[in-house]
């Protein structure tokens, strides 16, 4: 598994909506004509990291970790100049923007463009990375009596997470860069790839007291996980009588640590995104489609394929691997042309296909035994949507080799998250009690264990838009598909031509 990690920014609340934007050039909602251009320059370089007396390298930007932030008002424009200095081949992707007419930036490697290939690294590194980490443990420093604004990132790479500060209850306001309407909770639930924003409240005085900020994995699966719990301070400031600050020793002090939902408790994580909801003001209406044009059900879950001849897997058995599929279609291999270049110009033939199944190729009881044929079928199938349909997707989560909470990653689109239930899906009786009102709005979803979500998005985004676990193990496995949104007849709703710095295959 990999590292498990949850990072966030504090502030006081303001009235600007800040965003957190990873790497390449895009438009930040078009629509609004408002705004300045911003420019940064990211370089990718290797850095060695000190952690629990464990030293690895890892990939950074501008050598910091974590990594540098950008802040900008709605309808500012942002280019941002990547160089690779590594010798991996980079791409990135953001979340939380939606790339209207600009997929070309949208980042995942042979989806929307080739990757960023490395550049020869003739500079001093130690121009970049200008000091070593630190290996103390995170402090989160805070004055009583005020409201503090939480950025929560959920950037483990096979983890979920439960996330709490002892003594101290939050007020989740945002998802996934959209508002929600507010609700207090002691410990949020955070999947790889979602982001939480939620309004802290210290205590009025100070508590003579320290408090510890825990996050833990949520795991439903029956492989092996890290079940580690990582940890930060959340610590007062203490404030003499003329104004100074104390030298009080933190160690002299009382430490409270928070209680965590146990790590298999799938009730308290579909009840706490049970209680997720959309504004729906007339500021921040949620414009839920209301009637449906194209419908699909897809299965998400895990399979085998055969071991390789001569190889050793360390699959189900010693003559199988693990794969990981939707409707039985893995997408384990990554082609040599992006998609969306093949796409753009009219040169699919040997690229992909546009046969991917909108349900199960053969039904059956996905969550009850499951069928003794595990295989799956390999493949880069792709669903292609007129512009502007209305889409409704129950995704489903099936018991071959175990039932598996899946964190799903829609790239270009949010979507309302307009059901959830265990078991089997019913379409007969379970869509009459589907919330059009006001559900959830996102880009990721936690597809539930043992059970089913339904979302409803409009596709009002061409391009080739990818649809992923956000696993790394189920990724690098084959848990992805693409959905190819055509061009519409205004300027508008089409797809403008590549950049001319695109990377090269």
């Amino acid at each position: 598994m990999g590292e498990m990690g949850v990072s966030f920014l504090a502030s006081t609340t303001t009235n600007m909506k800040a965003f957190l934007l990873p790497f390449i050039a895009f438009l930040l909602f078009p629509e609004l004509a408002i705004g300045i251009t911003r420019h940064y320059k990211f370089d990718i370089v290797s850095r060695n990291v000190t952690r629990l007396c464990h030293t690895r390298s890892i990939v950074t930007v501008n050598g910091k970790f974590p990594g540098p932030r950008i802040v900008a008002r709605e309808g500012d424009r942002l280019l941002i100049k990547v160089v690779n200095h590594i010798q991996s081949n980079i791409s990135i992707h953001w979340h939380g923007i939606r790339q209207l007419q600009s997929g070309w930036a949208d980042g995942p490697g042979y989806i929307t463009q080739c990757p960023i290939q490395r550049e020869w690294f003739n500079v001093d590194p130690e121009a970049i990375i200008s000091q070593a980490l630190q290996t103390d443990t995170f402090k989160l420093k805070v004055k009583a009596g005020k409201t503090y604004l939480l950025r929560i990132i959920n950037a483990a790479l096979n983890d979920e997470l439960f996330f709490s500060i002892a003594n101290h209850t939050l007020t989740v306001v945002e998802v996934d860069a959209v508002y929600a309407k507010p609700f207090e909770t002691h410990t949020i639930l955070i999947t790889p790839g979602q982001t939480t924003n939620a309004l802290l409240k210290t205590k009025p005085y100070f508590p003579n007291a320290t408090f510890l900020m825990a996050a833990r994995p949520y795991a439903t699966g029956q492989g092996t996980f890290d079940n580690s719990t990582v940890v930060g301070i959340l610590e007062y400031e203490q404030i003499s009588s003329n104004f100074t600050h104390s030298t009080t020793s933190i160690k002299k002090i009382p430490l409270f640590k928070p209680t965590l939902p146990a790590l298999n408790d799938t009730s308290y994580a579909a009840n706490f995104t049970n209680k997720l909801r959309s504004l729906a003001s007339a500021q921040y209406p949620a414009n839920v489609p209301q009637s449906v044009d194209k419908h699909f059900f897809f299965t998400v879950g895990l399979g085998t394929n055969p071991c390789p001849k001569n190889q050793t897997c360390q699959g189900p058995t010693n003559v199988t691997k693990f794969t990981a599929s939707i409707n039985n279609i893995s997408f384990p291999t990554l082609p040599t042309t992006a998609l969306l270049q093949a796409h753009y110009f009219g040169k699919s033939k040997g690229v992909y296909t546009t046969d991917f199944p909108s349900n199960p190729i053969i039904p059956f009881n996905y969550t009850g035994t499951p069928p003794n044929n595990t295989g799956i079928i390999n493949g880069t199938r792709v669903v292609t949507l007129p512009f502007n349909a209305s889409v409704e997707l129950v995704l489903q989560d099936t018991n071959i080799l175990g039932a598996e909470s899946h964190p799903l990653h829609l790239h270009g689109f949010n979507f309302f998250i307009v059901g959830l239930g265990f078991g089997n899906y019913d379409p007969n009786n379970d869509p009459p009690k589907f919330n059009l009102v006001d559900p959830s709005e996102r880009n990721t979803v936690g597809v539930p264990s043992g059970g089913w979500v339904a979302i409803r998005f409009l596709a009002d985004n061409p391009g080739v838009w990818l649809m992923h676990c956000h696993y790394e193990a189920h990724l690098s496995w084959g848990l992805r598909m693409a959905w190819v949104v055509y061009d519409g007849k205004l300027p508008n709703q089409k797809l403008l031509p590549p950049p001319a710095d695109l990377p090269k295959c």
